[in-house]
């Protein structure tokens, strides 16, 4: 066997490749809304040691590695590592209930822009793993799918599903322009806020 070959049926080539490849698009996805920053430094953290070793040794091309590693130890220390730097994830933003003491953890209130950045996320995620068989319903079933194990503010539940469902219903462009439109809203919004 030559060594390109062997290259490219190693798991750190293929997993690199993913996650250059989902990079790229929620890169796109946040240019479309007018999310430069956050397009450019999306998951950084990915090409950590402690991620990309993980990701490169449970790749299965079809599904998150981090699934993978769960099955295998019982947790993931990628995702641990992961959730715990990226703003775009729900978990990032779970702590105590303050004004519910009783109640233990529940989610905070995200920042727009990161619910916008985790809605970008997901159409990649759902286009990468999905290949073919992706649709712009694709987001929104596979977070149906997890919904009642969501943690999510109500606030940003709601302006989650608002994009979801409106993929679902009206397609790309019409999601993207429209989240185009929200973020600026809100870019002028912080800024009111500041003066």
């Amino acid at each position: 066997m030559n060594i390109s070959k062997k290259i490219k049926e190693s798991g750190w080539y293929n997993h690199l490749k993913t996650i250059n490849e989902h990079k790229i698009e929620v890169g796109k996805n946040c240019f479309r809304c007018g999310l430069y920053k956050q397009g450019l430094l999306h998951d950084l953290s990915k090409y950590s040691w402690t991620e990309f070793s993980v990701g490169a040794k449970y790749y299965q091309g079809n599904r998150s590695p981090n699934e993978a590693e769960r099955e295998d130890k019982g947790y993931t220390s990628s995702w641990l590592h992961h959730k715990g730097r990226n703003k775009h994830h729900l978990e990032y933003w779970i702590d105590y209930d303050i004004e519910h003491r009783d109640r233990g953890m529940t989610g905070m209130k995200m920042p727009d822009n990161y619910i916008v950045e985790m809605f970008c996320d997901r159409v990649a995620a759902s286009k990468i793993y999905k290949k073919d068989a992706y649709t712009d319903r694709s987001p929104l079933e596979y977070y149906l799918q997890g919904k009642g194990k969501h943690m999510l503010h109500p606030y940003s539940k709601k302006q989650l599903e608002r994009l979801l469902y409106m993929l679902a219903e009206k397609g790309e462009d019409e999601t993207f322009a429209y989240a185009r439109r929200y973020m600026k809203a809100y870019r002028k919004y912080l800024r009111r806020k500041k003066s």
